[in-house]
């Protein structure tokens, strides 16, 4: 979860270090540190807190160099300090190392080092790489590095630089990202490409146990023998602009807005009135599609909300039994797969460390797997048997927005696409869906331009400790993302209910001004979840609805109603998502809280 910048090169190391670090705040910004080699020494600056608490101490004369590692800290191992800072350093020497990841077994090899004579400061698990290289050095720090790294388990990306070579910079990769940008007699290593993009659009994609040696000729990439590996240079196609903030307050809102637009993106050239949907090199047989017998989705967080909605499209239009898992539980309860699964991983980062070890897993069981993911060249979507991309553009924010809808987008596709292999979908069907979804930019919109209107009301939810959304169906699924937007980036503590199930035990929480959120997207379920809320407001409830522009409601029911454009049923709740969205936004703003970068998370989940 963690960030890891490096850089080899004719200009200033801190330079790169400082501005690649502040593109990687959202993979944590608990403290941050680097280290720049120059003379043969290793100067190291870290400190706790924001990326603007090491700047603010690199004054002229500090850090001074043209070989340099940084690092921005999700803590996982001891609370945020300046020991527990990255860079690391071994205590017999000066061999440095960032670090993203979890070592497991650090405990085993910290009592080992302890008896050959290493001392530790630090609380981290990081603490024991740097010893551990030093123990096995030589004089030759790859070869340190490559029998080090066959000690250590757990996921890991790390640079490695030390004085006693002072032209030479390690990395390695082991289930954490990292790429290798390449530049003009310059060279960088990074965990995600916002950190380098303003430097070189060239990059190279490392896969597990891929070792590179960065040195005044450039970089190799090498075999844990030596043996050098051939790698085709990757393209980064993005603009730089889509990694800032374009005027918006925050990335979040920049996100939220730029919503048609990748719906728009993620649906061209594969959604059209005029041709059945296409999926580029995804094609599957109707032969193969009738052997499937169950179709896994499989996600953390926010993917694992997009998943629910698309399970609710695919049993619906394919007539096929989805089950949805969250990845860290699906991991380890000996799940019923088989070759006639297919499984669906949902990442938008495509690094989500549990995502991939089920990616791993389903693959060995012999079933079938697709990533869905917005990341072209991730490590899940380079070992799924097929992959479709989000168009969303980079996301910055932790909360995710953008990558939720396109995620919906994708997979609603999807059921269609397999609902025609099927036979199932009527034409008419089939007409009305296209032209559901191929409205939903223009639907989306609407909602942004009367933003200032969901921004009054969330003024109702700035004091609150506790709410309440209700959904059924569809809705339901959504109020599960709802609910989690608000919770992340507003710490209000909020909970999503089927509508169905408040006699079982929830309607005991409301009480007199609790606020509930009700979502009346499912006209089919109308009138059932309108006797829900008329239940939670004879107990006091204020409820807050979401409804369609012309819906006529009993007025006395509500305290609130936020309109939304009226679209398909099925549809809707992509549309509706972003009221909601906004919703959670303006009400984090007005409690002043930190939206970009909420307390205790970060964007990309690369350790258990």
């Amino acid at each position: 979860m963690c960030g890891i910048v490096g850089y080899f090169g004719s200009k200033s190391a801190k330079s790169f270090l400082v501005d690649g670090l502040s593109k990687l705040e959202y993979r944590g910004y608990d403290s941050a540190g680097i280290a720049v080699v120059n003379d043969g020494k290793v100067s190291i600056e870290k400190h706790k807190g924001r990326l603007t608490n090491l700047t603010d101490n690199l004054g002229q004369g500090k850090a001074e160099g043209t070989l340099g590692i940084g690092h921005t800290r999700w803590a996982t191992h001891g609370e945020p300090s300046d020991i527990n800072s990255h860079p690391h350093q071994s205590s017999k020497g000066d061999i440095t190392v960032v670090h993203n990841g979890i070592i497991e077994n650090y405990l085993e090899l910290r009592q080992w080092l302890k008896g050959e004579g290493y001392e530790f400061v630090s609380q981290t698990d990081t603490e024991v790489i740097p010893n551990l290289i030093h123990y096995y050095y030589e004089g030759d720090l790859f070869k340190a590095v490559v029998k080090a790294t066959e000690r250590l388990e757990g996921s890991y990306a790390l640079g490695v630089v030390t004085g006693a070579e002072p032209d030479k910079l390690i990395a390695v990769r082991k289930d954490s990202p990292l790429i290798v940008g390449l530049g003009q007699d310059e060279t960088f290593i990074a965990s995600d490409i916002p950190a380098i993009i303003s430097y070189t659009r060239d990059i190279y994609l490392l896969e597990d146990r891929e070792f590179v040696v960065i040195g005044k000729d450039g970089a190799k990439i090498l075999s844990a023998d030596g043996s050098e590996i051939k790698k085709d240079v990757f393209k980064v196609t993005w603009n730089e602009d889509a990694a800032e903030k374009g005027g918006y307050d925050s990335f979040m809102l920049k996100e939220i807005n730029e919503q048609p637009k990748a719906i728009r993106d993620t649906m061209a050239s594969r959604l059209s009135m005029s041709h059945d949907i296409t999926f580029g090199d995804f094609k599957l047989s109707k032969e193969d599609l009738n052997n499937i017998d169950r179709i896994f989705i499989v996600a953390c967080g926010t993917a694992y909300n997009a998943g629910l909605m698309g399970r609710v499209a695919i049993e619906k239009l394919a007539r096929i039994p989805v089950e949805v898992d969250i990845a860290s539980e699906f991991r380890y309860k000996d799940p019923l797969v088989t070759n006639k699964s297919l499984v669906i991983t949902l990442s938008q980062s495509g690094e989500t460390a549990d995502t991939l070890a089920v990616l791993r897993d389903c693959k060995k069981a012999g079933a079938k797997t697709l990533a869905i993911t917005n990341v072209v060249g991730s490590t899940i979507s380079r070992e799924a048997d097929d992959v479709l991309y989000t168009m969303a553009g980079p996301e910055i924010a932790v909360a995710s927005t953008k990558a939720y809808t396109t995620q919906v987008v994708v997979m609603y596709m999807m059921a269609m696409y397999f609902s025609e292999l099927k036979g199932l979908m009527t034409k008419e069907l089939e007409k009305e869906l296209k032209e559901a979804l191929l409205l939903v930019p223009e639907k989306v919109q609407v909602i942004l331009d009367k933003a200032s209107e969901v921004e009054e009301i969330a003024n109702l939810l700035t004091d609150e400790t506790d709410v309440f959304y209700l959904g059924r169906g569809a809705d339901y699924a959504l109020s599960i993302e709802a609910s989690l937007k608000l919770k992340e980036i507003s710490y209000i503590h909020s909970e999503a209910y089927a509508g169905g199930e408040l006699k079982h035990g929830t309607i005991a929480l409301i009480e007199e001004g609790t606020k509930v959120i009700a979502l009346l997207t499912q006209k089919s379920l109308r009138e059932k979840m309108v006797s829900n809320i008329v239940e939670v407001k004879a107990r006091g409830a204020e409820v807050i609805a979401i409804a369609y522009e012309n819906d006529v409601l009993d007025e006395s029911i509500f305290d609130k109603v936020i309109r939304i454009p009226e679209l398909l049923n099925l549809v809707s709740p992509i549309v509706a998502v972003v009221a909601l969205q906004l919703l959670a936004y303006y009400t984090a703003r007005n409690k002043g809280c930190d939206i970009d970068k909420p307390r205790n998370l970060a964007k990309s989940v690369t350790v258990e």
